[in-house]
């Protein structure tokens, strides 16, 4: 049940809807197998199906846990290039012509269809963490596409949804350059880790670096060639680390051992069902407040005021 990546997103007069009324509303959108002509689909599925309950919505004072199910079927271009160039090579045999463009784009269009019901096809399951009482969105992916789908189905589901990337005063890629270079800079409850990427202003590229000392002179001397942190690995106090991207995302979060152990030790009695819900309301509340903490390191959060 613990994320390991997060897109944020700021919710602007979010809709008050109960979960039985949001329960209801997703269910409209529920997913469904795919059709043999489908070559994808995004419906929303319950979070603890496999244990049981086909709830899509899980809320525990004021934190709700939806999940959607990406189904996609797999159809290698090179299988489909194979199929159209024995196509033609036989159109062109039997007619003695060479085959245009166009009809070339119309044979792969047939042959697409002809091959994608027999293509294999593979799940993705994407949960979304909804502070109701802060007004934020976090999708558990590691791809902002894979997000900002998620969101789009949220909002087909309710009908509109104000929504917008979670942002601060401070660019995270300037904030991380600074604290990277100048030690005095870093917030108390900062605590710098091992993982570094570092962007080139000219044509340089990109330098990654892993579990070196970031205080190293190899790295200050790179930051003093003009290069700026786009990644960075960081950790709050023991309770939550992660790499912060330079657009607010985190990825690779890893949770502290006293909120993993607090979870260990509470009394579940033995339901699966209740173990998860028990783990999510830690997870989120701690990472309702360690949100909180990483805008106040940026600056604050900057307002935005969406499109009616």
């Amino acid at each position: 049940m613990w994320f390991k990546n997060l897109h944020l997103y700021r919710l602007h007069g979010g809709p008050e809807l109960a979960a039985s009324a949001l329960e209801e509303a997703l269910g409209a959108q529920s997913a469904r197998p795919l059709g043999g002509a489908d070559a994808r689909r995004l419906g929303w599925t319950a979070p603890a199906g496999r244990l049981g309950s086909g709830a899509l919505v899980h809320e525990v004072q004021g934190q709700r846990l939806l999940s959607a199910l990406r189904q996609e079927r797999i159809l290698p271009a090179s299988v489909i290039k194979e199929e159209v160039d024995e196509q033609v090579a036989d159109i062109e045999a039997r007619e003695g012509r060479k085959v245009t463009r166009k009809e070339k784009l119309a044979l792969k269009e047939q042959v697409t269809e002809a091959l994608l019901p027999r293509a294999f096809v593979r799940s993705q399951k994407v949960d979304l963490w909804w502070d109701t009482r802060r007004q934020l969105i976090g999708i558990n992916t590691s791809s902002r596409s894979r997000a900002e789908e998620l969101l789009d189905l949220l909002r087909e589901s309710l009908g509109s949804l104000k929504a917008t990337p979670l942002s601060a005063q401070t660019l995270p890629m300037r904030a991380m350059t600074q604290w990277l270079g100048d030690p005095a800079s870093r917030p108390s409850d900062m605590q710098l880790g091992d993982q570094v990427e570092l962007k080139a202003k000219g044509d340089d590229g990109v330098l990654r670096a892993r579990q070196v000392d970031l205080d190293s002179d190899e790295i200050q001397q790179l930051l003093a060639s003009g290069r700026q942190a786009s990644k960075l690995a960081l950790g709050l106090e023991g309770r939550v680390s992660f790499v912060l991207h330079d657009d607010l995302a985190l990825k690779g979060v890893r949770f502290g051992d006293a909120l993993i152990e607090e979870a260990d030790q509470a009394d579940d009695g033995d339901d699966a069902l209740v173990r998860l819900e028990t783990d999510f309301i830690l997870m989120a509340q701690a990472l309702s407040d360690d949100i909180l903490r990483l805008l106040e390191w940026l600056g604050g959060e900057t307002q935005h005021t969406p499109a009616a």
